[in-house]
């Protein structure tokens, strides 16, 4: 689960946020699910539930900012993620909620989600009038400049970002449609880490680089401080121009990863019951990945485009399990049937996996999130659709539904209709 922390929607918030060198703001966002039962041949541990089923999320956030220096700030968040996703969160590559929690036994506690140092050094041009927000503060910023963070604080904030396709509190809830399914990027199950970026930013182009720590484990909350051997390091360059802009994106991944190949050979030997990933993790693993994301705006149209690959060698182990995918879409403002604050989207998704992955499910194995006891391999196709409606200021409610074919990679199951309902509230 990652949010990115904006200023505000179209609509505002619920509180003004006056000017100065204090931060304070929030966040309440609900999103219910249902699904009919839908015909499964066959179904396993880690599947997505043929029967009927449905759940609620809820994530609420406070933010904090103080600026110290006119080029320094510090920045912070408390959360607290409750409630839980369709057949908790198991079962498919692009799950349907993007907020739910990818280990229901952590509870409702609250927890410090970001803690970070945010440091602007100008190179040269003017200071222009920035908009303020959670993750920056400031009120003016060097239009040619370096921009440090450092701290705990979120991968996907200022990586992978696409405009139409990155919020899934005013846009899509889909996994694979608010980020890319195949960018495994460093994490914990909650979607932070701890790292630092540095960013060189220019009005047509940027170039941003990362080091995070990795989970100690696929999906765990524990991050890794060994960095010698467990880190993820992310590069990325974007392009922007007039009404849209491309990032390529490239990362390297090392950790304690199982091998797919290893767990497939050890139970075909006959050492192990069935295939295993967690029995066959090693120091020394990595994984490297690579990323596009392009975005274009037609008032007030806008289109989209991700495309993503990683080797699919060692097991998924931060994200989701999705090793190549492709997504096309687009958004409009209401501004044509008179609601500017309102919005639309249509987003269609195809996920696949590499051939050692989808074998080692294929035999029984089990990933964190998949496992039916078998498989029918086929692409994972979802298309969704949203509408969401600006009711006052700082309130919004949405209707989306999606459509899964082939969920979990598996001809056998499906397809699935998902229905949801989200209300956001920002102050």
């Amino acid at each position: 689960m990652c949010i990115a922390a904006r200023a505000g929607a179209e609509g505002g918030t619920f509180v003004e946020h006056p000017d100065g060198w204090f931060w304070a703001s929030g966040q309440v966002n609900t999103i219910y699910q249902y699904h009919p039962a839908f015909p499964a041949a066959y179904s396993g541990d880690n599947s997505f539930v043929a029967g009927a089923d449905s759940a609620t999320s809820v994530v609420m956030t406070v933010y904090g900012g103080a600026v110290v220096f006119p080029s320094v700030e510090v920045l912070g968040s408390l959360e607290l993620a409750a409630g839980t996703g369709l057949s908790s969160a198991f079962g498919l590559g692009g799950f349907t909620d993007l907020d739910v929690v990818r280990n229901p036994t952590l509870g409702t506690t609250p927890y410090l989600a970001r803690a970070l140092v945010h440091a602007v050094i100008p190179l040269a041009g003017a200071w222009l009038p920035a908009e303020r927000s959670a993750l920056s503060t400031l009120p003016a910023l060097p239009d040619h400049r370096l921009d440090i963070r450092a701290g705990k604080l979120s991968t996907v904030e200022s990586f992978d970002l696409n405009g139409p396709a990155s919020d899934s509190h005013l846009q899509f809830t889909n996994w694979t449609v608010c980020q890319n399914g195949a960018y495994d990027y460093a994490a914990d199950t909650r979607g932070y880490t701890v790292g630092i970026i540095v960013a060189y930013i220019g009005p047509s182009f940027e170039l941003r680089l990362g080091e995070m720590l990795m989970p100690t484990v696929a999906n765990g909350i524990d991050l890794d401080t060994d960095i010698l051997h467990a880190r993820g390091e992310n590069l990325e360059l974007t392009v922007r121009w007039r009404s849209g802009a491309a990032r390529l994106l490239g990362y390297w991944n090392h950790a304690r990863m199982g091998s797919y190949a290893e767990a497939i050979a050890a139970f075909r030997a006959g050492i192990d019951p069935r295939p295993d990933i967690e029995a066959h993790r090693a120091e020394g693993r990595t994984k490297g990945g690579v990323g596009l994301s392009v975005e274009q705006a037609f008032a007030p149209f806008r289109a989209f485009l991700r495309a993503g690959w990683n080797d699919g060698k060692n097991e998924s182990f931060a994200y989701t399990e999705v090793d190549d995918t492709l997504l096309l879409g687009g958004d409009v403002a209401g501004d044509p049937w008179g609601r500017p604050d309102d919005r639309a989207g249509l987003a269609l998704v195809t996920n696949g996996l590499s051939a050692d992955h989808r074998e080692y499910l294929r035999l029984g194995g089990k990933g964190f999130l998949l496992g039916d006891g078998g498989l029918d391999y086929g692409r994972e196709l979802i298309a969704e659709v949203y509408y969401n409606a600006h009711i006052v200021q700082g309130l919004y409610v949405a209707g989306d539904a999606q459509l899964v074919f082939h969920p979990g990679y598996n001809r056998d199951r499906g397809p699935v209709v998902v229905l949801g309902a989200r209300v956001h509230l920002e102050f």
